[in-house]
């Protein structure tokens, strides 16, 4: 038997060592697949746990939102309920006329009273009144047209009538005041 000569047993060496460098990379690689894999997949949870922040954000910015309206606007089915007793109340008084007045001070100035309260109830819930004048401008914001009438002396789009006055819940339209509009045309 011949003897290994010393090329073939470096020749071994260079081939074991370069084996374990290959087994050492592919362990390498393997690991380095697992972190890749594990790093996808925190970035994976980082991002749905953001977007669940952030659902949990809006979802509390809307709650907020509908509780604030809710407090501003959660009596308006009430307020409305009451505006009748409003008009009521003002055409008892519209109706009582000098005389009537004189024989029945009492009951005018209870009747009187009564309104003021109601109004100064209305004003501490946020109710607002829209009372407007004959001469204003017609805003179909707050008002509505029950007619339209040419009246001599005056523009289109007047107010010639005021039927009903109006009201406003904080910014929002409770009942538009019910008004009569000049059709005069413009000369």
């Amino acid at each position: 038997m011949a003897e290994p000569r010393q090329d073939d047993f470096l020749d071994d060496i260079a081939a074991a060592e370069a084996e374990e460098r290959a087994e050492d990379q592919a362990e390498i690689g393997g690991v380095e697949a697992e972190l890749d894999a594990l790093r996808a997949e925190r970035d994976s949870f980082r991002d749905r746990f953001m977007r669940a922040l952030a659902d949990a954000e809006n979802a509390r910015k809307r709650f907020e939102k509908d509780r604030r309206e809710a407090e501003q606007y959660g009596g308006s089915k009430l307020a409305r309920d009451m505006l009748p007793v409003y008009d009521n109340m003002k055409r008892a008084l519209d109706a009582a006329t000098g005389e009537q007045a004189e024989v029945s001070t009492a009951l005018v100035e209870g009747v009187e009273l009564t309104l003021r309260e109601l109004l100064n109830v209305f004003q501490k819930h946020g109710i607002e009144l829209i009372a407007p004048q004959v001469g204003d401008r017609f805003d179909p914001q707050l008002h509505q047209a029950m007619f339209e009438a040419p009246l001599p002396g005056t523009r289109a789009g007047d107010i010639i009538q005021v039927a009903a006055e109006g009201f406003l819940l904080h910014d929002r339209l409770l009942r538009p005041a019910q008004v009569g509009v000049s059709s005069t045309p413009a000369s």
